[in-house]
């Protein structure tokens, strides 16, 4: 198949040196195995992605919503797309993308965010879980997407979803072995704070900082007895030096709306007294957060303990710890807020892997394309009226 185009007035000319540019998302869903028998493939799969795509991006939710904008949109759809059959129905969404191997949508979908996305050197990658709370039938738990987020470059990498009768560790091996990770920094909370996880790390060439909480809790205590001797427990006004050597410190203070915070980061390399240092491959730092924050003349002081393979520096530790809270707040917060993950109730077989895996292809592509004035959702608004920022968008 052949996407048709529109608007090629701007042609450079001949003997004009051109750019080049990353392959539309469009190119890579065409590379994707139709799951249906051939007599039954009345409409084409990459028209069905792409409307379904051009639904999300527009504020659309579900496989109805895709019927509606593909109805809609029909003739501007027309212009690029082929459509032998029309509009698929909501019925015809809802069992292509229950049937696409979800393995082999995520494979494309990482191909095109390498395309994307080249520079991973010192890279933040945040992992962490996400609950589709309405995305389950009666008696089944709820399903969880465990999601892997670039700090720097603001991009979704890639999401498994987590085995009905499994967990987040399971599922954390798995979107490690997809990853280009070599270069980069991965961040871990308490669930991911696992020995052959940070195996799989160093043999990925990457670093990592890994969460201590309850689960560890004889290595939780001693890391915590360790800072606690080293570093006493402070207020505001405490002294921040720390003596030169194998300890390293650095702070960041914030203040808003009348609250002040203070993070105070430690980060030290004398582990050989610990025990279990051989068990945990690559290991060679523990760190420490201290959150200290003022409301109104109340402080409250919170401590968070860290394992680590990065050499001794507190600031690019500090960098880490910081960037791992982004995949909360940049990408579970926008993947509620903007395409409404948490209220699908998408459920048949494959259909909720594939639907979430489609959301991080709009919100990337709503991170990339410029609109810097706007937000994610003042961008999706744009994008339902304005045809050409569409297309934009979908790169074509």
């Amino acid at each position: 198949m052949q996407l048709k185009r529109t608007g090629d007035s701007d042609m450079k000319k001949d003997n004009q040196e051109q750019q080049p540019c990353p392959k539309s998302v469009i190119e890579y869903f065409k590379g994707l195995s139709d799951p249906r028998v051939k007599r039954t493939r009345v409409h084409n799969l990459v028209d069905i992605l792409v409307i379904g795509l051009c639904s999300m991006l527009t504020g659309g939710e579900g496989f109805s919503d895709m019927e509606v904008f593909g109805k809609a949109k029909y003739e501007w759809l027309k212009t690029f797309l082929e459509l032998p059959q029309g509009i698929p129905s909501h019925d015809t969404f809802n069992r292509v993308f229950s049937a696409i191997d979800p393995n082999a949508f995520l494979e494309c979908f990482v191909q095109w965010v390498k395309g994307i996305c080249p520079a991973m050197q010192n890279e933040v990658v945040a992992i962490d879980g996400k609950a589709l709370r309405h995305a389950l039938n009666e008696g089944e738990t709820i399903p969880y997407i465990v999601s892997a987020w670039a700090t720097n470059n603001g991009l979704a990498l890639g999401q498994v979803k987590v085995d009905n009768k499994s967990n987040e560790i399971t599922a954390i091996p798995e979107l490690l072995q997809i990853l280009e990770l070599k270069g980069c920094i991965v961040t871990l909370d308490a669930m991911g704070c696992q020995k052959d996880i940070a195996t799989r790390i160093v043999g990925k060439k990457a670093d990592y900082v890994l969460a201590l909480k309850g689960n560890h809790a004889t290595v939780h205590e001693e890391v915590k007895e360790f800072f606690d001797d080293a570093v006493p427990p402070c207020a505001i006004e405490c002294n921040d030096t720390v003596t030169p050597g194998t300890m390293d410190f650095f702070k960041t203070i914030e203040k808003d709306h009348g609250r002040i915070e203070i993070r105070r980061y430690w980060h030290s390399t004398d582990i050989e007294w610990f025990a279990d240092k051989p068990l945990w491959e690559g290991l060679c730092s523990f760190g420490m957060v201290e959150s200290i924050r003022r409301i109104k003349e109340k402080n409250t002081i919170e401590r968070r303990y860290y394992l680590s393979s990065l050499p001794l520096g507190a600031e690019q530790f500090g960098k880490a710890v910081r960037g791992h809270w982004g995949v909360e707040n940049k990408l579970h917060w926008s993947l509620d807020v903007t395409f409404g993950e948490d209220r699908s109730r998408a459920r048949t077989e494959n259909a909720a892997q594939n639907l979430a895996t489609l959301r991080r292809v709009a919100l990337n592509l709503i991170k990339k394309t410029p609109a810097s004035k706007y937000s994610a959702r003042q961008r999706c608004i744009l994008a339902a009226l304005d045809q050409q920022y569409l297309l934009q968008l979908l790169g074509i």
